[in-house]
C-alpha cells in the first residue's frame, strides 16, 4: 500500500471518529508537501469544514492528532490555516522501499483480457514527401500515449493511415515523369521518400515559374493558377487514377513502394510501430457508400447540383460538404470510410486520433457524424490535439523544400551527442561499437524528451543545441544519471556489496525524499494515462533524477561503512534505476547503462 493511501484510509477513518462523517478515502488527495513547509503530505481539509462546524485550523489540528495518536505512519504534524501538513515516520519510507523493490513491473498495470481497447491513430503521412520535424513529434507522441495507455491496463491498438491518394500525389508522379528520366532509390542511392520528395519540389517550382509568365502576360494571379498547363495535367492524372488507368496505377505503386520503404526504415530509427495500417486509397469508397447509406436514412441531405451535406446547425456548426457534385470525395468522408473499417476490424472501447491542433473543428464534425451514423464511441471520440513545431526562423513549408528532415535531423542529432559526449569525456574507454550505440541512444533521446516533456498542446520552438545538454532538463541528463547509478551498483556488485535487511535505519531527509518521489510513479502513470500526457511522465523522471543527484551528493554509497545504511542507499539507487529506466521506456526513450 503507498503513502498516499494508508494516508488517505487514516484521514477518513479519523473523520468518522471525530465528526462522524463517511468518506470514501478515494476523495481524501494528500499531495507532496511544499517546500517551504515542513512536512511530506499535505491535506486540504475545507470539504468537511461545514460538516464539522469548526475553523478550518481547527478541523486540520484535530485530524491531525487523530493521525498522531491512531496511525503509526504520522510521526507529527503542522497546521497552516486549512492545511494539514503531515509528517511521515521515517522508517515507513524503508517498509514502502522494500515493497516496491518486489515488485518487478513497478507502476504498470497488465491489460486484462477483457481491458477496454483503445485505438490510437498517429503519423498520418503523405506519399508524396518524406516525414518532417513536425511528423516526429506525432509519431513520438502517439507512440507514448499508446505505451502510457497500455501501462494503465488498456488493450491498445495503434493504427496509422496513409495519404496515398489525391491532387498532391500526382503532382510528385508527373514531375517524375517529366523530369525523372527513370531515376530511382537504386539508381540515385537516395530512401524513397527523399526522392518522391524531391519531384514533389520540382512541380511547385515549375508551377510558379509558369503562374509568373502567365502573370506577365496579363492575367491575375488566381487566372494563371487555374490555366497553369502543369496543373492542368496533374489534374487529369488525378481523374485518371480515379478511373483505374492501367498505366496511372501501375506508376501510383511502383512509386508509393518507394515511399513505404523509407518511410519504414524511418520509423525503425525513430523506435516507433503500428499494430495496423490503413490507405486512404482503400477507405475512400467505403466513406462514400457510409455517406449515401446515411443519405437514404435521411441524416444527410443532397443539394440540387447533387452534391451531398450534413446539416449540423442542431449542434451549434454549419452545414458540411461530403460528397462534391461529381461524386468524389473529401475527407471528412475518407474519415468516415476509415472509421467503419476499424470498427469491423476491431472491438473499439475508445478511438484517439493524434492530429494537430489546426484539425480541431473537423474532429468535433467527425464525432457528430460518425454518432449518427452508429459508430458506438464516434460521439466520445478523442481528439489528441497538439500544438504545431516551428524553428526560430519560422513556419516550415513542405512544397518550398524549406522543412527540417526526419532523417537529416536524427543524423544531426546522433552526431552531436557523439561529439558533445566526447568532449565531456563520457565516452572515455568505450569501444567503438559502444560509441556508436550510445551516440544514437542519446541523440535521439535528447530529441524525443526535447518534444515530449512539453504539454502537447503547446507550440513549441524546437531549438537542437538545447536538447542535448548533460545539465538541466534534458534527456541525456536523465540517461547520465541512469548510467551514474548502473556504475554504481556493478562496482557494488563487484566489491561483494550486497542489499541486507535496513529495516531499523532511519532514513534522512534526502533519502525520504527520492523514496517519497518513488512512491509516487504509478500515481503519476494513471493520471498520464487519463489526461493523455506524457509531459506528466518526462517531468516526473526529470524530478526524480534531480532529487537523486541530491542525494548522491549529500549521502556516500560505496563509501558508508554501515553495511544497514549502504544497503538503503544501494536499494534506493536500484529503485531509482529501475524507475527512471522505466518512465523513459514510456516515452519510447532508451537509457544506457555505461556512459
Amino acid at each position: 500500500m503507498s503513502i498516499d493511501q494508508i494516508i488517505s484510509q487514516g484521514v477518513a477513518r479519523a473523520l468518522k471518529a471525530l465528526y462522524d462523517l463517511d468518506v470514501n478515502p478515494a476523495d481524501v488527495n494528500p499531495q507532496a508537501t511544499r517546500k517551504e513547509f515542513e512536512g511530506n503530505l499535505t491535506v486540504v481539509v475545507f470539504p468537511w469544514v461545514k460538516a464539522a462546524r469548526k475553523s478550518p485550523e481547527k478541523v486540520a489540528d484535530e485530524i491531525g492528532q487523530w493521525l498522531l495518536d491512531n496511525e503509526s505512519a504520522v510521526q507529527g504534524f503542522n497546521v497552516v490555516k486549512g492545511f494539514l501538513n503531515i509528517v511521515i515516520e521515517p522508517k515507513i519510507w524503508n517498509n514502502i522501499l522494500s515493497e516496491i523493490l518486489a515488485e518487478p513491473h513497478y507502476g504498470i498495470t497488465e491489460p486484462s483480457k477483457d481491458a477496454p481497447l483503445v485505438m490510437v491513430e498517429y503519423s498520418s503521412p503523405n506519399t508524396n514527401k518524406p516525414l518532417h520535424l513536425g511528423h516526429i513529434r506525432n509519431n513520438l507522441l502517439g507512440y507514448s500515449l499508446s505505451r502510457i495507455l497500455k501501462a494503465c491496463g488498456n488493450r491498445v491498438v495503434k493504427t496509422n493511415i496513409v495519404n496515398d491518394r489525391g491532387i498532391h500525389i500526382c503532382k510528385s508522379m508527373l514531375a517524375w515523369q517529366k523530369w525523372g528520366e527513370g531515376a530511382t532509390p537504386e539508381s540515385t542511392g537516395k530512401k524513397g521518400d527523399h526522392l518522391i520528395g524531391d519531384y514533389y519540389v520540382a512541380f511547385d517550382k515549375h508551377f510558379k515559374t509558369e503562374v509568373a509568365d502567365l502573370m506577365a502576360k496579363g492575367m491575375t494571379k488566381e487566372e494563371a493558377e487555374a490555366a497553369s498547363p502543369l496543373m492542368k495535367e496533374a489534374r487529369e492524372m488525378l481523374v485518371k487514377w480515379e478511373a483505374k488507368d492501367p498505366e496511372v496505377r501501375a506508376l501510383w505503386e511502383k512509386m508509393n513502394s518507394w515511399v513505404y520503404a523509407g518511410f519504414d526504415e524511418t520509423y525503425r530509427r525513430m523506435g516507433v510501430d503500428f499494430d495496423k495500417i490503413y490507405y486512404e486509397s482503400e477507405t475512400y469508397l467505403e466513406g462514400k457508400a457510409k455517406v449515401l447509406e446515411g443519405l437514404e436514412k435521411g441524416l444527410m441531405y443532397r443539394k440540387d447540383d447533387g452534391s451531398v451535406w450534413a446539416d449540423l446547425t442542431p449542434e451549434g456548426l454549419d452545414h458540411k460538404l461530403l460528397l462534391r457534385a461529381d461524386g468524389t470525395s473529401v475527407y471528412m468522408t475518407q474519415d468516415i470510410g476509415t472509421a467503419k473499417l476499424r470498427y469491423e476490424d476491431y472491438p473499439i472501447d475508445k478511438m484517439i486520433y493524434v492530429v494537430g491542433n489546426e484539425q480541431d473543428y473537423h474532429f468535433k464534425v467527425l464525432s457528430i457524424l460518425l454518432d449518427r451514423l452508429g459508430f458506438s464511441w464516434g460521439k466520445d471520440l478523442v481528439h489528441f490535439s497538439y500544438g504545431m513545431v516551428e524553428l526560430p526562423e519560422g513556419k516550415m513549408k513542405s512544397r518550398e523544400g524549406t522543412v527540417v528532415d526526419a532523417d537529416d535531423l536524427m543524423d544531426d542529432m546522433v552526431a552531436t551527442a557523439r561529439a558533445v559526449s566526447a568532449e565531456l569525456g563520457k565516452l572515455d574507454g568505450l569501444t567503438d561499437k559502444e560509441i556508436d550505440k550510445i551516440s544514437e541512444m542519446v541523440g535521439l533521446g535528447a530529441l524525443k524528451y526535447f518534444l515530449l516533456k512539453v504539454d502537447p498542446r503547446k507550440n513549441i520552438t524546437f531549438n537542437p543545441k538545447e536538447s542535448i545538454d548533460f545539465n538541466g532538463n534534458t534527456g541525456p541528463f536523465i540517461q547520465y544519471t541512469h548510467a551514474r547509478i548502473c556504475s554504481v551498483l556493478r562496482r557494488a556488485k563487484a566489491d561483494g556489496m550486497a542489499v541486507t535487511d535496513y529495516s531499523m535505519v532511519k532514513p534522512d531527509a534526502k533519502e525520504s525524499e527520492v523514496i517519497q518521489a518513488l512512491t509516487d510513479f504509478p500515481s503519476v502513470v494513471k493520471t498520464a494515462g487519463e489526461t493523455y500526457s506524457p509531459a506528466l511522465i518526462a517531468n516526473y523522471v526529470y524530478n526524480l533524477t534531480k532529487l537523486y543527484n541530491s542525494f548522491y551528493h549529500d549521502c556516500p554509497i560505496l563509501k558508508e561503512e554501515d553495511a544497514a545504511k549502504r544497503s538503503l542507499r544501494l536499494a534506493i539507487s536500484e529503485m531509482t534505476a529501475r524507475v527512471i529506466a522505466t518512465g523513459m521506456d514510456l516515452l519510447g526513450i532508451k537509457v544506457p547503462e555505461r556512459m
